[in-house]
């Protein structure tokens, strides 16, 4: 079929002897040269990369746009979750249990992981856990398609099709049919959601069998993250946060991570263990983190309270303690991997069920 016949648009087969309808009612008539170019210039690149001309055919032999993918990029809803929200949803008792079942499933697997990049397997496991539910979140969308839909939309273009080519690439060395590859949306793939220039930096053999399938092969998915996680630093020796108190008027400004201080510098100003102990002294620092729109929320609503007249127990401070979480240097290696003080410390809680 000649390339240049037809375009799949949401599944639908347009030809281009007629007119081509509106892919979305706000997004005006779908333009065709610019589709066509843009596969153009994915098979210039290609070639011009190497890529089996098998790869570049079955990349490009029937592409498919899909709206819904463009609607999911613009329409990503913003977080909105309170942190205990957020932890209690991702680190509940099924995801523990399920992990631990895991954990039971593939010991020898796991301590080759720990043996050979020194990332330990209730580490491992907290990080699969949270990406797919230990694979039990199945990807539906075949990433040819999700990249160049990507791509046409042009609010990353360069960053997608840099995606793409590197997909190919994957594709080509592991001998994978590229066609047969499913992710998220946003091109994410396999057990812990790597996308392709992650893959193709840190993908490693894990089962020995001359390729890297993140996707199929436990094994490799498994190696995949513990060298990405080696390369970041990850330290077994270190915890990654510790749950502390901090007294109620302790200055919210210094609750995003971003301010470190050795540990001692966060002792003198009141930071103690839940129990009010005093936390473990030293040189290694350290950041704090919290739900700093939680507690401005309790402040406001205290002085609502306090205007409106309402009842307050003058026993009790004006203001309650805070909790928060002294962050450490694995906390951060933790956000190169996902950008979230949230899904830090969600898989720092998760990884402490698991030990």
């Amino acid at each position: 079929m000649n390339l240049r016949c037809v375009v799949r648009v949401c599944g639908v087969l347009i030809s281009l002897l007629g007119p081509v309808t509106s892919y979305a009612a706000d997004a005006g008539a779908f333009d065709i040269e610019r589709w066509y170019g843009m596969l153009d210039r994915v098979r210039t690149r290609a070639i011009a990369n190497g890529i089996s001309e098998n790869t570049v055919k079955e990349t490009l032999k029937s592409p498919a746009f899909i709206p819904s993918i463009v609607k999911s990029d613009k329409n990503q809803a913003e977080f909105k979750l309170t942190m205990d929200q957020y932890l209690n949803r991702t680190v509940n008792s099924k995801r523990i249990s399920d992990g631990k079942k895991m954990r039971a499933k593939y010991p020898t697997m796991l301590g080759r992981v720990e043996k050979k990049f020194g990332v330990p397997p209730h580490v491992i496991l907290a990080f699969w856990g949270l990406e797919t539910n230990y694979g039990a979140v199945k990807a539906r969308h075949q990433l040819t398609n999700a990249f160049l839909t990507l791509m046409y939309d042009g609010r990353r273009e360069t960053f997608f099709e840099n995606q793409l080519i590197a997909l190919m690439k994957i594709a080509d060395k592991n001998k994978l049919n590229i066609n047969n590859i499913h992710g998220s949306w946003a091109g994410a793939m396999g057990h812990f959601q790597f996308i392709p220039t992650t893959l193709a930096q840190y993908g490693t053999d894990g089962n020995a069998d001359g390729r890297i399938d993140i996707i199929n092969s436990v094994g490799d998915a498994m190696f995949s993250a513990g060298n990405y996680l080696n390369k970041l630093g990850w330290n077994k020796n270190e915890r990654i946060v510790r749950r502390v108190i901090l007294p109620a008027d302790f200055d919210i400004t210094l609750l995003d991570g971003k301010t470190k201080k050795p540990l001692h510098g966060w002792a003198e100003m009141g930071v103690t263990n839940p129990d009010g102990t005093p936390i473990p002294q030293g040189q290694m620092m350290a950041g704090l983190v919290a739900d700093i729109a939680q507690i401005e929320s309790a402040r406001a609503q205290l002085i609502a309270d306090a205007t409106t007249g309402a009842p307050m127990d003058t026993d009790i401070a004006p203001q309650p303690a805070i909790v928060a979480y002294l962050t450490y240097p694995n906390f951060y290696r933790i956000k190169k991997w996902n950008n979230s003080n949230w899904y830090a410390i969600a898989i720092a809680n998760l990884a402490d069920e698991l030990k």
